[in-house]
């Protein structure tokens, strides 16, 4: 039994993350397709937000874990931190209310922050569980099943969001086609030539309409982005119900998780000596620059995992041939190969990390991070192999879009999303069981916000990713992340003899 051996709380907190996570991949897996086509965005525009968003996220779980150091009340602010994002989510579902990207910048802010008040401090929680001598060889599997559940909501959150845009399409007499809301705008803007309205463009407002030829091409350009952008507002309601799941349980369970220990009154029968003093003070800097050291490179790990919402996606919209078979496929399907792969292998991963550890040969957290970047590095020379040839975007938009002979397989980013999930698992939740363990016990709540705010960093840095997309060759823009996480990966083992003294 994959629970056997770990502390109670863990299933209740896992199932509760999943329901939170449930609902934030429902966002994530349509937002930038959201962006582009509700406020006719550009990838890079769209990007600044999506960044900006994602960014905002993890650094406000920095706030959301010294509010929660403040108080000592973990339980309390998780629970504050539900309820904020459910408002967040229920304004995006509001066609009538998100009329401005503004507006809905304003509401990612809200999301952002209750998701800063709820995400480092249920991972304090767990780590809190581990403290107990008893389940203290178990932390880093603890937070691989942690991280497992997470996926478990993320793992089917795309397929349902889709559902309810693509059954709103349907019931508004169209098709989905993830093409046409750009081509939309170009035709409404005047901005398409006569040879695309007349030919491509006409074509796929035929096909989307069941074979019919539209007869006003501007009322269609017109009714298919309203039903389009609508059916995307209502996917929003998968996530305002997931974020109920998840409150639900967290207070049904509440009494389960641990409580923060109240500060120890000084013994007045025993003085500290001036040594004692300056040893754990030295103790206590060796821990947080060790911890430093670890945010500095998975900054670099999550400004190149995370292109798999931005720029991967784009180039699931721009590149990719969506069928397989008579099998068709919407671009956001590629957000769910992520959570199916690390649910599948973490069971894998750990029983495979408890042999080496039976046999005394189990790598360190710090090596296992390390590797993890290496990882990384190969999902995007995949990547770089299998855009050799492609057309600039610049050429791919001059003609409007690209043929389907001329569109890659989709099993190219099956494949990278499949290598890069390995990366993840050997990176974020032992990353979250190495900040855990070396995390002085009176900031455990601000080190894992930290870590949170590492991973903001790289978010904020995104938007890069879409900028090199659009104005230089595809492969040489996958290069670049190559060679970010190689030399990610020196860095980290660079410093591993250090963090593993550290860590002792």
């Amino acid at each position: 039994m994959i629970f056997k051996d770990h502390p109670k709380g863990l299933v209740p907190a896992a199932l509760s993350n999943m329901g939170e996570r449930f609902g934030f991949y429902t966002m994530m897996a349509i937002l930038t397709l959201f962006l582009m086509s509700k406020f006719n965005l550009s990838g890079t525009e769209a990007a600044s937000i999506y960044s900006f968003f994602y960014g905002a996220i993890y650094i406000l779980a920095l706030v959301g874990g010294l509010i929660a150091d403040k108080i000592r009340n973990y339980k309390g602010t998780i629970i504050a931190g539900i309820i904020v994002m459910s408002l967040g989510y229920f304004l995006l579902a509001m066609p009538s209310l998100i009329t401005t990207k503004y507006i809905a910048l304003g509401a990612l802010l809200i999301i952002a922050f209750g998701n800063g008040l709820f995400k480092g401090n249920l991972q304090a929680l767990v780590g809190q569980m581990y403290d107990n001598d008893q389940y203290r060889s178990k932390r880093d599997a603890g937070f691989q099943i942690f991280y497992m559940f997470i996926n478990v909501g993320a793992m089917f959150a795309p397929f349902l969001a889709m559902w309810v845009r693509n059954t709103f399409v349907k019931m508004q007499g169209y098709a989905y086609h993830p093409s046409l809301p750009e081509l939309c705008y170009q035709f409404i803007d005047g901005k398409m030539s006569p040879e695309v309205s007349n030919g491509q463009f006409s074509e796929l407002a035929t096909k989307v309409s069941d074979g019919v030829t539209p007869t006003n091409l501007s009322e269609f350009a017109t009714s298919y982005l309203d039903a389009f952008n609508t059916g995307f507002h209502y996917a929003y309601l998968v996530a305002v119900f997931a974020m109920l799941v998840s409150l639900v349980i967290f207070l049904f369970y509440k009494r389960t998780f641990p409580s923060p220990v109240p500060k120890v009154k000084t013994d007045t029968a025993h003085t500290i000596s001036k040594e004692e003093i300056k040893q754990d003070a030295k103790e206590i800097k060796q821990r947080i620059l060790a911890l430093f050291a670890v945010f500095g490179v998975v900054i670099f790990f999550w400004f190149s995992f995370h292109q798999n919402g931005l720029t991967l996606t784009l180039f699931a919209k721009d590149y990719t041939y969506l069928k397989i078979g008579s099998l068709q496929l919407s671009v956001e399907i590629f957000q769910s190969i992520n959570p199916f792969v690390v649910v599948f292998l973490t069971p894998i991963i750990i029983a495979f990390f408890s042999m080496l550890a039976k046999r005394g040969k189990e790598p360190s957290t710090p090596k296992k991070i390390g590797i993890g970047m290496g990882i990384a590095a190969v999902a995007f020379l995949l990547m770089v192999v299998g855009s050799i040839g492609l057309p600039t975007l610049k050429e791919v938009q001059e003609q409007g879009t690209l043929s389907d002979a001329q569109r890659v397989t989709p099993w190219l980013l099956f494949a990278t999303y499949f290598i890069l999930t390995v990366a993840e698992l050997f990176i974020s939740p032992l990353g979250l069981s190495f900040v855990s363990k070396v995390s002085p016990v009176h900031l455990q709540g601000l080190m894992q916000g930290c870590w949170l705010g590492a991973t903001a960093i790289g978010n904020f840095s995104l938007f890069f990713g879409a900028m090199m997309y659009e104005r230089i060759s595809i492969s040489l823009t996958w290069s670049v992340f190559v060679l970010v996480c190689l030399l990610s990966m020196v860095a980290m083992f660079s410093m591993v003899k250090w963090l593993e003294r550290v860590a002792k």
